[in-house]
This record gives C-alpha cells, structure tokens and sequence, in this order.
C-alpha cells in the first residue's frame, strides 16, 4: 500500500506563556505586520513561507519549552543576521557555528536556529 502521508511538514507549534506578547515578538523578529487574530483564545498563526509556526499559549509548561531547536530560520547572510539578533537584545547561546548557524532563544526560553540557506 502506498503511503497516505505527505512528506511535508505542514506546521510547528511553539509553546509560549502569553500569546500577545509572543505574537509580537516573533512578528518583530521576522519584520511582519501582526495580521490576523488570536484564535480560541491561545493560538497565533505566523503567516511564513513553506512550514507554517503556529505559537500557543495553551500548551506552554516550562516542562515543553524546546531545549534543542526543532527546526531552524533560514538567513542568506549569517552574519547579518546575527547583528540583527544581537541589536534586537535577543538572548544568543551559541557564536555563529562553522561560519552556518547560530542558537538563540525567544522570551520563554525555547531554544531555536538561525542558518545560512
């Protein structure tokens, strides 16, 4: 039988503690405007290209706060990206990694990537 499931991902979820706040946080760190709303209460959809981040607050415990990144941000220019991070006062864990990537972490402590496509 072939396979009913589609090798692609459709979305990541990140639990955060308050929704609003990550709302704008995340939307500042990737220059969007903040469009559409809070669904239910706890869920915000990031509008992005490919792989959709869906943040919610409802699922947050300090227990579920990725400690290894799940996925990564993809950055033509590494460099830039990390003065970027760095003006933004984001908390960076890792120097830029073999020229490619850096680890950073958002308000609520998940731990998340940045690499050089």
């Amino acid at each position: 039988m072939k396979s009913p499931i589609i090798n692609q991902i459709g979305t990541v979820f990140i639990p955060v503690s308050n929704i609003e706040k990550a709302r704008d946080w995340y939307s500042d760190l990737l220059g969007l405007p903040v469009d559409g709303e809070i669904q239910f209460g706890h869920l915000y959809v990031i509008p992005m290209l490919g792989t959709s981040i869906v943040l919610d607050s409802k699922i947050y415990s300090l227990e579920k706060v990725f400690n290894t990144p799940v996925f990564h941000f993809n950055t033509e220019n590494i460099e830039e990206a990390f003065t970027y991070m760095q003006e933004r006062e984001v908390e960076i864990v890792t120097e830029i990694q073999h020229g490619h990537y850096f680890n950073f972490k958002d308000p609520d402590g998940n731990l998340l990537m940045i690499c050089k496509c």
